[in-house]
């Protein structure tokens, strides 16, 4: 692929838990091999437990690997260069309740090495792109689960990355709230954003990805591109379930 941002060699994660004399293993990620693409919004499939944010936290080097590696931006991590061109968006954001909306991007400005010649018309920048202007003073605890999420990814674009990484973007959200975070995720590509997203939604993802892939019990079993689902609606839903069902899965509970 021309232009990789992400790619992963037999990327693999162990979780090992031990109380008293025993010990538990268990498989978060198994031998994943990907690549994704510049100005690619690529999204990541699976049920609980098949391990997206296992995934997407060992790409932002939240987690290391048991074996594989990854690289972004053709440079192997952790790599402090790829991580600064690098935006994350939690799947539970979290924020300082006494802070204001303006506060919190001046804070993650600060942190992300924005300047403080910069950070006044970056702040007003993104909260224009995010449509908060009118939000600017108002505090944390006074958010709304919709404009929480717009925040987050504002945090993620304050220091303007190359790439964007969201964990279940628009869980939650409300119809409104969905067609304003699409939007949003088809401008910030527009403008150049390659976007790594996980989601339970899967119209959603019909609607905004070129690629997905299908994670089963740590394994990346499937990549489809956007012609493979286009052809009429609901077509992603029933490749996941058949998917899911070729593996054994039969039950999400």
């Amino acid at each position: 692929m021309k232009d990789p941002i992400i790619q992963t060699f037999e990327l693999s994660k162990v979780y090992k838990k031990s109380h008293l004399w025993k010990s538990k293993t268990t498989v978060g990620l198994s031998q994943v091999n990907l690549t994704i693409g510049k100005q690619e919004i690529f999204g990541l499939l699976g049920q609980n437990g098949a391990g997206k944010t296992t995934a997407l936290k060992l790409i932002l080097g939240l987690l290391f690997p048991t074996q594989g590696s990854i690289h972004l931006f053709d440079r192997k991590m952790p790599d402090r260069a790829s991580i600064q061109k690098t935006g994350f968006v939690p799947e539970v954001p979290y924020f300082p309740k006494y802070l204001t909306v303006k506060e919190v991007l001046y804070f993650y400005g600060a942190l992300s090495g924005v300047s403080n010649s910069d950070l006044k018309s970056r702040s007003s920048e993104i909260l224009q792109l995010m449509k908060m202007e009118e939000h600017q003073n108002k505090r944390v605890r006074e958010c709304s689960k919709g404009m929480l999420q717009r925040l987050s990814l504002a945090q993620s674009l304050i220091h303007n990355p190359s790439l964007l990484v969201l964990d279940e973007p628009i869980t939650g959200l409300d119809p409104l709230g969905l067609n304003e975070m699409r939007d949003l995720i088809a401008r910030l590509n527009a403008q150049g954003k390659t976007i790594l997203f996980s989601s339970h939604i899967l119209a959603e993802v019909e609607r905004i990805a070129h690629r997905v892939g299908i994670l089963v019990d740590g394994k990346l079993v499937k990549v489809l591109e956007a012609k493979d689902w286009s052809s009429k609606s609901g077509a992603l839903e029933e490749i996941y379930i058949d998917t899911v069902r070729q593996y054994g899965v039969t039950d999400s509970l």
